[in-house]
């Protein structure tokens, strides 16, 4: 009875592990079919002219998309000065200080905004700042998307503080160094790379949001000149070019979408090879 106990057993681990493998590859395949379907169509549109030049005239070929990259990095760029100290103060607050009702609170608001749809933070950030102003801007688009990362950096910093040794901290403590000093000069530089590496997933995060840009940033085909007026961006770009009746600017749209796509490769490759064990 053991013996048709455990063969059962072994079959049943079999065809899990089976089933495991199957969806593994699956998503891996489909994965890399979209990775490769985004490069085979936008390589074909990439040049050194689509980099380095402005777009040209509405229903006219050629151009380039110089401006929404040089836009995104600024959104981009502003959102993380914004977000990032915002979610590691308040990562480090809830993993060293955080108890009782308001720490439930800071979390439970957290938690709430990772699952708000980006639209619906669009739309606050076009309460909040395009219509007060009565335009739209750069910086309306980098407060959205700082709203957007928020969270993101603040669970990521919570969780690499809280695995830090305990023992670390009593060490320090032991030596009468004040608290703040122990968090701030011993705990936060041991989870550094940790906190570093969910700040650079953070902005690959927000790198690709369009559905915010809409209503805050807006787009822009001329060179932006500074945070207060309307700013091109790539996800903005995409979404406008591909819904329009123009087939160079399909082509483009697949061009800049693989740009885009190589960001957040980049970004996600340097931050996983930064988090990974290092020999001593």
């Amino acid at each position: 009875m053991n013996e048709a106990y455990y063969a059962r057993r072994k079959r049943v681990n079999a065809l899990m592990f089976a089933l495991t493998a199957v969806c593994a590859v699956i998503s891996a395949g489909t994965l890399l079919a979209i990775l490769a379907y985004i490069g085979w169509k936008g390589a074909s549109a990439v040049s050194w002219s689509f980099l380095t030049k402005l777009p040209a005239p509405v229903g006219e070929p050629g151009g380039g998309i110089v401006n929404s990259i040089i836009g995104s990095a600024k959104v981009v760029g502003l959102a993380g000065l914004i977000g990032i100290p915002v979610g590691v103060l308040s990562g480090v607050y809830l993993a060293e200080y955080g108890r009782g009702k308001l720490a439930f609170a800071v979390r439970y608001a957290a938690d709430v905004m990772n699952g708000v749809p980006s639209i619906v933070v669009g739309l606050f950030a076009y309460a909040l700042i395009v219509h007060p102003m009565k335009k739209f801007s750069a910086l309306s688009g980098a407060v959205a998307l700082a709203l957007i990362m928020v969270p993101i950096v603040l669970r990521n910093t919570e969780e690499f503080l809280r695995l830090v040794p305990g023992t670390i901290r009593e060490a320090a403590l032991a030596l009468g160094v004040p608290r703040w000093k122990v968090t701030m000069m011993v705990i936060v530089p041991t989870a550094g790379r940790g906190i570093l590496t969910g700040a650079l997933l953070a902005l690959a995060r927000v790198a690709g949001e369009t559905a915010p840009l809409i209503f805050t940033a807006f787009g822009n085909r001329f060179a932006d000149d500074g945070l207060l007026n309307p700013i091109a961006t790539l996800p903005h770009t995409i979404f406008t070019y591909a819904i329009s009746p123009y087939e160079d600017w399909h082509n483009q749209a697949w061009a800049a979408a693989l740009i885009l796509m190589a960001f957040v490769l980049a970004v996600n490759v340097t931050a996983r090879l930064w988090l990974r064990p290092r020999s001593t």
